[in-house]
């Protein structure tokens, strides 16, 4: 009764030794809506931005993504692989990006960029997360593309049969992601800053969104084959996101007693 995982080749046209692959074309779609969101909210009156300042910002979030997610996915993931071989960590033809390790680049990128500019790193921050989930959701519908990352055996009934993941039915979890990760985080970051926040807020609920979402999703997600569960319950990637929600939960209490002080 599952379904049959629909035949999409992950490479959409070639020419020559060039390919255009569906995850890259997720990756433009990501950054395309975040360069168009980002010169929207410098246009508003009296946002503190400038055009300049929006491109610097994106280069800075663009290279922490690239470098940071395949950082952290090398580290986090395949350490014991880049023990063998350091020049590993540069074989990014052989795939492999973490969104850990992506997000760990992008706050670097935002503190770097906020000490170059004079800004305030937590209102870049609150300037950035919005941007965030249509990538994520755009990159975990690539991932569904490309027949990767598929959840554990189950057999609801929209289970999928991956071509990679042998003859057994799957939950969807890239779907899954998509959706709370990208679609309701969106809606949550949006309809929370439609009211003045105290500056960090945004970005913390961002970090406590995120790692919410994908620490329950990970129960339905398969744990990476070389790494498994510790203690047969916890995965990497709930390992990852506990700090997230204890950071994003803390980043908002802070800020808020923060602002309340002030006033007081």
């Amino acid at each position: 009764m599952a379904l049959q995982f629909p035949e999409i080749d992950p490479i959409i046209f070639s020419i020559g030794p060039l390919s255009v692959r569906w995850y890259g074309v997720m990756y433009l779609i990501g950054f395309a809506f975040a360069m168009w969101w980002a010169n929207k909210e410098a246009d508003k009156p009296n946002s503190g931005w400038t055009k300049d300042e929006v491109s610097d910002l994106l280069f800075y979030g663009m290279l922490g993504v690239i470098l940071g997610g395949r950082i952290g996915y090398v580290l986090f993931y395949q350490f014991s692989h880049f023990l063998e071989n350091p020049m590993y960590l540069l074989r990014i033809d052989q795939g492999g990006m973490s969104f850990h390790g992506g997000a760990l680049g992008v706050i670097a990128g935002i503190f770097i960029f906020a000490w170059r500019f004079k800004k305030s790193p937590l209102a870049v921050g609150d300037f950035v997360v919005p941007m965030v989930p249509v990538g994520l959701l755009a990159g975990r519908i690539g991932n569904f593309i490309n027949g990767e990352l598929w959840g554990r055996a189950t057999d609801v009934p929209w289970a999928v049969v991956f071509p990679t993941g042998g003859p057994v039915a799957r939950h969807p979890s890239q779907l899954y992601e998509a959706f709370l990760e990208g679609l309701v985080l969106f809606i949550m970051l949006i309809w929370y800053r439609k009211q003045p926040r105290p500056a960090g807020s945004v970005a913390g609920l961002f970090l406590l969104g995120y790692g919410t979402f994908r620490f329950i999703v990970e129960y339905f997600r398969e744990p990476d084959a070389h790494i498994g569960l510790y203690a047969g319950m916890i995965s990497q990637g709930q390992i990852l996101s506990l700090p997230m929600v204890i950071g994003g939960l803390g980043l908002m209490l802070w800020s808020h007693k923060r602002t309340a002080t002030a006033r007081a």
